[in-house]
């Protein structure tokens, strides 16, 4: 193993990545997927089809129009600049230290948090089908396995999620067909004999489309929202692709329309099949609708696609976690220890940081489900919000330096700039506000406010200890931040990490 070297002042081509360019096209794009159906999508759907009815379908295509535009900003960005830290080193590149420090370790935090989650819902699933295997035990085998993938060669891992998230989309693709078919007259349901085609008779009764009116649908996004974090990982793993710049930008493409046809989908299917007043909050819809085609075993086919999902989201969380917080020592902004990488570039302190964390929320989950990690749980809760804004803002003070002094590398543009990034600013707004409307969703933003505003008073007070200490290179090579103007470095002088 080796320290990762430090990072210089250089010329206009960014110096690349010390981490290993094993991953693939098709690993990037299954990683974003893996990351992001989960748990949320199969079980969770249930509780915003209680809350819109029909017009779930509707939630599903507002948060997914707000996740797409949040991807192809960060898209824009990353292709023009591709970086292990992706939009934290964005974020600092466009606002400073304090924004590239606070959404780093935000992103960081939620990601460990999450991954507690996802190991205990998966544990809790294998000790119902091995109960001779306590549910702690489950967790250590999970961490253990997924710790060995991520310390193996980045293409290895990259194989690993390809052929995991395939399960998980394989098995959405045949419940669409089979939706399809029984929407369609071809399959017999518990409800329509074979021959007659479902109609619309549940997306007009029970009350309607919109049986709660708009408000039902607006209460329906809040439910959905954050189903769609996880795609940012896909920026993140593309500088340790062979073609950054081009393989991100294909990549968001192809992960935004796939999750947002998956969803939207799906919800279509269960609303259209059944009467949204049968799906019960917390049960999964996915196994109603395949009980009322009268597939055997429904529920134990679910549990494993739920089971294979977890475990997938975990792997793909446990990544992303490790390279933003590598990301944020290259950067001076956390440990300098943790830039520690092994032959094959896999950054190992950072990977055992983020599971050791890791680890931990889910002893707190274990043992203090409804004290400790339910405070940890809520304070990461709208996170992904503040993220997703930092990440906006970024884009806006970016994209008019890239198009003035390296145009050539907007090879994927931000659709109707800035007018969509202004107008995807004020949803996240609306969102926000609308949480703190909700009594269930008002503890979220309040401790998540807290934690964000926590980081920040980190940060300046870093900022104060070095107010005009040196900053990371714009994407074009040229020094940003206070300094840039009077002592632009040489290109040989070297910027170590403590400093950056």
């Amino acid at each position: 193993m080796h320290d990762a070297p430090p990072a210089r002042q250089s010329s206009p081509t960014p110096e690349p990545e010390p981490l290993s360019h094993g991953l693939k096209q098709r690993h990037l794009t299954m990683l974003g997927l893996g990351g992001v159906i989960g748990a949320g999508l199969f079980v969770g759907s249930g509780a915003g089809i209680a809350v819109a009815g029909p017009g779930i379908v509707v939630s599903y295509l507002l948060a997914g129009a707000l996740a797409m535009l949040v991807m192809r900003m960060l898209g824009e960005m990353s292709a023009a600049m591709p970086a292990s830290g992706a939009f934290s080193v964005h974020a600092e590149r466009a606002l400073g230290r304090w924004a590239g420090f606070s959404v780093g370790w935000l992103y960081w935090f939620l990601l460990v948090v999450v991954l507690a989650v996802e190991a205990t819902g998966a544990a809790r699933i294998a000790h119902g089908w091995v109960p001779g295997v306590p549910q702690w035990g489950w967790v250590l085998v999970f961490m253990l396995v997924f710790t060995a993938a991520n310390l193996a060669a980045v293409k290895n891992f990259g194989e690993f999620e390809f052929w995991f998230a395939a399960l998980k989309v394989g098995a959405i693709v045949l419940f669409l067909v089979l939706g399809a078919l029984a929407i369609g007259g071809w399959l017999p349901t518990a409800s329509i004999s074979s021959g007659d085609p479902v109609g619309l008779a549940n997306l007009t009764g029970q009350g309607g489309f919109l049986p709660h009116g708009w408000s039902g649908v607006i209460s329906g996004v809040l439910a959905v929202v954050f189903a769609f974090g996880g795609l940012e990982v896909v920026t993140i793993a593309a500088a340790e692709s062979d073609d950054p710049a081009r393989n991100v930008a294909r990549a968001v493409r192809s992960a935004v329309w796939r999750i947002l046809f998956f969803y939207v989908g799906s919800m279509l299917v269960i609303v259209t099949l059944l009467p949204w007043t049968a799906i019960e909050p917390g049960e999964s819809p996915y196994v109603a609708v395949l009980d009322s085609l009268g597939v055997p075993a429904a529920g134990q086919i679910m549990n494993v696609v739920v089971f294979v999902a977890l475990l997938s989201a975990l792997n793909a969380n446990l990544y992303g976690s490790s390279r933003m917080v590598f990301s944020l020592a290259e950067r001076g902004e956390a440990p300098k220890g943790l830039l520690r990488v092994t032959g094959g570039g896999v950054p190992v302190r950072a990977v055992l940081a983020s599971v050791a964390f890791g680890f931990v929320s889910v002893l707190l989950n274990l043992k203090w489900p409804d004290s400790v990690f339910l405070y940890m749980l809520n304070a990461v809760g709208a996170v992904l919000l503040f993220v997703w804004a930092l990440i906006a803002v970024s884009q806006l003070r970016l994209r008019r330096r890239i198009e003035r002094e390296a145009p050539e590398t907007l090879t994927l543009r931000m659709w109707g700039f800035p007018w969509l990034t202004w107008l995807a600013l004020a949803a996240m707004g609306a969102v926000l506000v609308l949480m703190l409307l909700d009594d269930g969703a008002r503890p979220q933003v309040l401790w998540s406010a807290g934690a964000t505003a926590a980081v920040l008073v980190v940060a300046w007070l870093r900022e104060l200890r070095t107010p005009s200490g040196p900053r990371i290179p714009s994407e074009t090579g040229t020094p940003s931040g206070p300094r840039a103007a009077s002592e632009p470095r040489t290109a040989s002088e070297p910027r170590t990490a403590s400093t950056e």
